[in-house]
């Protein structure tokens, strides 16, 4: 099992008043699954994925992943976790205007001390995973929309990551931009990534394998032609 969730709460405060997001969310993801996590907005599915991507911490609950105990990390550990255990994969790309497909990519190989000529093989391999090896110098205005989503997966996994972790990741496509991408997750989840993949869309989220919906801060899951 690559991630564990138990009895999950979150809280927040605002003035005197304490406002429950989250409200005993458990979710067990096996090694090489393929999971969306679906739901409307307002139904904490944001804040579910920040403690999963270890951006916020919950009020109580367990977060075991990859086998280590993530609430007992401090800040410096929890952003290694990030680097190496988690790619990161958003809805608006995220890449960096002025720098090619390939010096996107390679950004988290910077962080993680990898020498330069390792990392521009490295990224190089990953726009080619996604085929996008006739853009590798190309930088973000002049990609489409599909190819910029296609660079950020290249730099998400670069790092070879132990969970894929997409926010609403076809949500600034078009239709057929859309369902490339989401062909590219089932590619990679086909080779053995395993993939988080948090929607609104039902469509998008029939893509994965097993379905889980989110309302009011609760988790419930949806199994065969009730995920479709």
């Amino acid at each position: 099992m690559i991630l564990k969730l138990d009895h999950i709460y979150k809280d927040y405060i605002q003035g005197k008043m304490t406002v429950p997001v989250l409200k005993d969310v458990s979710l067990h993801v096996d090694r090489g699954e393929y999971v969306a996590i679906m739901g409307p907005s307002g139904s904490g599915k944001s804040t579910l994925m920040n403690i999963v991507g270890c951006l916020d911490r919950p009020t109580s609950g367990a977060y075991e992943l990859a086998g280590q105990d993530v609430l007992t990390l401090n800040d410096k550990q929890l952003a290694g976790v990030r680097l190496h255990n988690i790619g990161f994969v958003f809805q608006n790309f995220q890449l960096l205007p002025r720098m090619s497909a390939l010096d996107n990519v390679a950004l988290p190989l910077i962080y993680a001390g990898i020498r330069k000529r390792t990392r521009r093989e490295r990224a190089r391999e990953a726009l080619i995973r996604v085929g996008l090896e006739d853009r590798v110098n190309f930088n973000p205005t002049q990609l489409s929309g599909g190819q910029k989503q296609r660079v950020a997966i290249a730099r998400a996994m670069v790092n070879k990551p132990d969970i894929l972790l997409a926010d609403e990741p076809t949500g600034a496509l078009d239709s057929k931009s859309s369902k490339q991408v989401m062909e590219l997750f089932q590619k990679l989840n086909d080779e053995g990534v395993t993939v988080i993949m948090i929607t609104h869309d039902s469509t998008i989220a029939g893509y994965a394998k097993r379905v889980v919906t989110i309302f009011d801060g609760e988790l419930s899951e949806q199994k065969g032609e009730e995920a479709r």
